[in-house]
């Protein structure tokens, strides 16, 4: 079976078994689990265009992610605004507050702009504690209502489910259609010859302000969608241990691929619910894997980008040149 069809089949297998999962089970610790990892997707999907491709490195994203669920759950309290409007007003504001963090930030490059963005995620975390008449400070915001489309309300675990898996996979589907694009094609330009794509006429200060408010914008909508689902959100949820999580998602997955990330976010993110997945296992071994997450993460990372630097998508690609080759 060649590459391209496997390439093909196994995604659609994958969105199938995916929809099909509410009509099999209505296990709810499920259903939060699987929720959990479809948010992610979508943080990642935005990461991967930014530092995969766009090779932007981020430590803030936790902070926009932070931007869209507060936004939701301040907007929705006892029914002020309309859940979608909500939604499209936290994509909006999350990507507002990327552009206008990423403008004075274009020379920054590399480590450089790693700290900038760690140092506005630290920000963003006073903020959402001291700013208490928006964000309950460490209170946090409590009873945020479930989204309501139109006619219908999505208050049941396997709805919720779905909704966020559906937006993943349309995230999915167009981040990877993106990459193939002219704006794709520039963005590798951008991270593996900057002076070059200069050289070809393309705008690259104004490309890495654009996609950094893009990826802003996704986490901001993943943000958005985790307050409706989990109806609570606290400024312990947006912290740099999840910005790093985030990050190594990336690297472990492989820079320059869609499909590396998104199979390191669906492994790192199930991490911690282990137990759900592998009944039986010690209890001292499943407490080790939730309380060290982001600290397994980092190691991981670290050994990837010693010993494997593709990541996930470059071990793949060279096994399929190896089979190729015999």
């Amino acid at each position: 079976m060649s590459r391209r069809l496997v390439g093909t089949i196994a995604p659609v297998l994958a969105v199938m078994v995916v929809l099909a999962l509410p009509l099999v089970t209505t296990d709810r610790y499920l259903f939060k689990v699987l929720t959990f990892v479809g948010l992610n997707l979508i943080v990642v999907a935005g990461l991967a265009l930014l530092f995969g491709y766009a090779g932007q490195i981020s430590l803030g994203h936790a902070a926009f992610f932070g931007i869209g669920a507060y936004t939701v759950g301040y907007l929705t309290a006892d029914g002020a605004v309309p859940w979608l409007i909500a939604t499209l007003a936290a994509t909006v504001l999350a990507a507002l507050v990327g552009f206008t963090l990423a403008l004075p930030m274009l020379r920054l490059k590399g480590h450089y702009l790693g700290m900038a963005t760690l140092g506005f995620s630290e920000i963003m975390t006073v903020l959402f504690v001291e700013a208490r008449g928006i964000t309950g400070g460490n209170d946090g915001l409590r009873g945020i209502p479930y989204p309501v489309l139109g006619p219908f309300k999505i208050a049941t675990p396997g709805g919720v489910y779905l909704l966020v898996w559906i937006t993943a996979i349309i995230v999915l589907v167009l981040a990877g259609n993106l990459v193939r694009t002219r704006p794709g094609r520039a963005l590798r330009a951008l991270h593996g010859a900057e002076l070059g794509a200069q050289a070809c006429g393309i705008d690259t200060g104004r490309l890495r302000v654009q996609v950094f408010a893009l990826s802003a914008g996704l986490a901001g909508l993943a943000g958005a969608l985790y307050a409706s689902s989990v109806g609570y959100v606290s400024p312990t949820t947006f912290s740099l241990e999840f910005s790093v999580l985030l990050v190594a998602m990336i690297v472990l997955g492989g820079t320059g691929s869609i499909a590396g990330p998104v199979a390191a976010c669906v492994g790192l993110t199930l991490l911690p619910y282990v137990d759900a997945l592998i009944p039986g296992l010690p209890r001292e071994a499943v407490s080790f894997l939730q309380d060290w997450e982001a600290d397994i993460a980092g190691i991981v990372m670290i050994l990837v980008l010693l010993f494997a630097p593709g990541g996930v998508a470059g071990l793949i690609r060279s096994m399929t040149r190896a089979g190729d080759s015999r």
